[in-house]
């Protein structure tokens, strides 16, 4: 990534995009290129929509990467995921379009995406995915979000 644009949303008023097509992911400078660490973001409360029914579905996203020459600015992350809300697509689409954007944006060295999607007809759907296996000397601690056991 050597022509990086500067943020568009950083510091500016900016609307909800109605599409994930119409999203876009800042890179910002990673000011330490040289370190190996971990980045997280957690969105608790993501929405999207059952393509079939149009019913809203929830999940509880764990986003883990290890940056290289840029980071995620996380305001283009929200706008980012606010912009699922009325998109109808399934759990795993959702889940690796979101990794897929992140990677084509800053090129991390490491990636994972935990997606811990709410029952909808009773079945509870976890979709993880990576670029790979991590880094060997990167701490990549427990995402914290405990298997779905309902009432059980």
């Amino acid at each position: 990534m050597t022509d990086v644009p500067s943020p568009q949303f950083l510091g500016q008023p900016s609307a909800a995009p109605s599409h994930p097509d119409a999203a876009r992911l800042d890179p910002v400078p990673n000011p330490h290129p040289d370190a190996l660490y971990l980045t997280r973001f957690v969105v608790p409360e993501f929405t999207s929509l059952c393509p079939v029914t149009g019913q809203p579905d929830f999940a509880h996203l764990v986003i883990d990467y290890a940056p290289e020459a840029h980071l995620v600015e996380s305001k283009s992350l929200k706008l980012l995921m606010t912009s699922y809300r009325n998109h109808g697509a399934f759990h795993e689409d959702c889940t690796v379009d979101i990794a897929k954007r992140i990677v084509a944006a800053i090129a991390p060295r490491w990636l994972r995406i935990s997606g811990y999607w709410y029952p909808r007809g009773g079945i509870p759907i976890d979709v993880v995915y990576q670029t790979g296996p991590p880094p060997s000397a990167l701490y990549v601690p427990e995402t914290g979000v405990p298997p779905y056991r309902g009432r059980g």
